[in-house]
């Protein structure tokens, strides 16, 4: 699958995945599993899910380092400025031959354009918050978020997941 196709992918996923409402209990509820999922599966990573300007969830797994909060700040500044998912913007800066930093002039050290944090758009209010993971390859960050707003909201994950990278 090439850029084009995983960014209409991702445009699918950033219109169906839509929440009823986002209050600390439904934070709560999509941080946990999230949480849950990566125990289960043995992975190591950060979980952050916030309404912009207030952090709702965070859990940092063992074997974390400093350095994932600092990636869950950056991406989730890419979907709060751009309400888009940051593996979407930045898919969006490589087709197009740039980066924020020389198309916006945001700089790197606040954003980063890389998988991992998904907008939580609210049926009737649009983008509120942001859901982010950090700890794994970029892809597998993205399609995490994807996997747990399905599993929440009773849509079917196989229809809207990233396939794996071609080689």
């Amino acid at each position: 699958m090439g850029l084009s196709e995983d960014l209409e992918k991702i445009a699918l996923q950033e219109r169906e995945l839509r929440l009823p409402r986002l209050d600390a209990g439904v934070a709560w509820e999509l941080g946990s599993l999230i949480q849950t999922m990566a125990l289960e599966r043995g992975l190591t990573l950060v979980v952050d899910v916030r309404r912009f300007g207030q952090p709702l969830f965070y859990a940092a797994l063992d074997g974390t380092t400093p350095d994932n909060p600092d990636w869950v700040r950056r991406k989730s500044n890419v979907v709060a400025r751009f309400h888009r998912s940051s593996y979407g913007v930045g898919m969006t800066q490589e087709m197009k031959g740039t980066t924020l930093f020389e198309r916006q002039g945001l700089p790197l050290t606040d954003y980063a354009a890389d998988g991992g944090s998904f907008p939580l758009a609210v049926e009737g209010a649009g983008v509120v918050g942001s859901v982010t993971v950090s700890g794994l390859p970029q892809r597998d960050d993205h399609n995490l978020v994807v996997e747990a707003l399905c599993s929440m909201l009773g849509r079917d994950f196989a229809a809207l997941k990233l396939e794996p990278e071609q080689a």
